[in-house]
């Protein structure tokens, strides 16, 4: 699991991990609508990342779990 900087500009959500110092734009979201935001998500870097459902409120930190390479 990683904390993880989640933001929108200019069309693009951008997935920040500090640590790693990693930005990516996510590719595609399982859950995409201003009530239930997030689930699987692909970066696009090809990884899979978890972020718990929720009402999209960008930007905001939230803690992540990777699924996949």
């Amino acid at each position: 699991m990683a904390k993880v900087m989640l933001r929108e500009a200019d069309g693009e959500i951008y997935f920040y991990i500090a640590k790693k110092d990693m930005e990516e734009t996510i590719e595609s979201i399982e859950f995409d609508t201003p009530e239930k935001w997030g689930g699987e998500v692909e970066l696009s870097n090809g990884e899979t990342w978890w972020i718990q459902p929720a009402p999209k409120n960008l930007p905001k930190e939230e803690v992540c779990k990777k699924l996949a390479d």
